[in-house]
């Protein structure tokens, strides 16, 4: 049976710990890992489920798309239980990932764990070496230099092993075109404010808005439904760079605006339908004063 969510793989959740049980969790973490990380290998054995056994890479990748979304999701309700349920299935999917690479002989989780380790031993010189640093940004800026010295280091070693090179040609090359697309158009432009490309300040991007939208109802206006998708485009492009400028997540800007409308138009229907009227039957007159009506009670609330 192939659910998109299967909490019963992971070990039974146990009850928030006691402060003075602290160092005891920690001691077990090894063990539980292990734990599921055999409990994986058990799902994926001749006699194990069969869901498990047919899963390849890609047919993995929606979920871990999935369940990243659903830890922001958690992180923003608050609540400590679920932020660590929905931590432990996006752990799940790197733990599946790993046992799959074992099986085809080609990686095991502790080669991801041996990866991450020494790239965060490597990529802070300056809690583990000798390099010093007095704010976030200068580490981020030492960070980007290690990473293009990485990069080198790959380039130099294919090319002594006869390979042929996959260096990064762009700086935007790094970014990978899977992303979802507000999130690629946050990261290329930030690829691109490294090097010095980049407005000053977000007061300059707002100035854009308008000319763009401009060049929207031109292409409206013509029907010219290419144009109007490369507009629509740019004008989305504009509003990212405004978000990052602000040092905002536009994905996540996104996402807090469609619960914010999912909210209200769900008010709006409870409303109407607690006055014996259909959505569909209304004019646009009285939707939209059920609309103003349902953002004037999310407010009262909120006061």
């Amino acid at each position: 049976m192939p659910p998109a969510k299967r909490n019963a793989r992971s070990p039974k959740r146990r009850r928030a710990p006691k402060a003075g049980r602290a160092a005891t969790r920690k001691r077990n973490a090894g063990k539980l890992f292990e734990a599921l990380v055999a409990l994986q290998a058990r799902l994926r054995a001749p006699n194990g489920c069969p869901w498990d056994r047919e899963q390849t890479h890609d047919t993995l990748r929606p979920y871990l798309i999935e369940e990243a979304y659903e830890v922001l999701d958690a992180l923003d309700s608050g609540d400590a239980n679920h932020i660590a349920e929905e931590l432990g299935d996006l752990l799940l999917q790197v733990v599946f990932h790993a046992q799959l690479g074992a099986e085809a002989g080609r990686f095991d989780i502790a080669d991801v764990i041996q990866q991450i380790h020494t790239k965060l031993v490597r990529r802070h010189p300056h809690v583990f070496g000798k390099v010093k640093v007095d704010t976030a940004e200068q580490v981020l800026k030492k960070w980007e230099e290690l990473k293009a010295e990485e990069r080198a280091g790959k380039q130099a070693s294919k090319s002594a092993q006869g390979k042929q090179a996959t260096v990064p040609a762009s700086v935007l090359d790094a970014v990978s075109r899977t992303l979802p697309a507000l999130l690629e158009a946050q990261q290329l432009t930030r690829k691109a404010a490294k090097v010095g490309f980049d407005w000053r300040e977000p007061a300059q991007v707002l100035d854009k808005l308008p000319e763009e939208a401009a060049e929207l109802l031109v292409a409206v206006a013509l029907n010219d439904r290419v144009q109007m998708e490369e507009e629509v485009g740019d004008l989305l492009f504009v509003c990212v760079n405004v978000a990052r400028l602000l040092n905002l997540d536009s994905e996540i800007a996104l996402k807090k605006a469609n619960l914010k409308f999912a909210r209200r138009f769900r008010q709006m229907e409870q409303t109407a339908t607690g006055r014996g009227q259909q959505l569909s039957k209304l004019s646009a007159d009285q939707l939209e004063a059920l609309w103003t009506e349902a953002k004037r009670t999310e407010s009262e609330k909120v006061s």
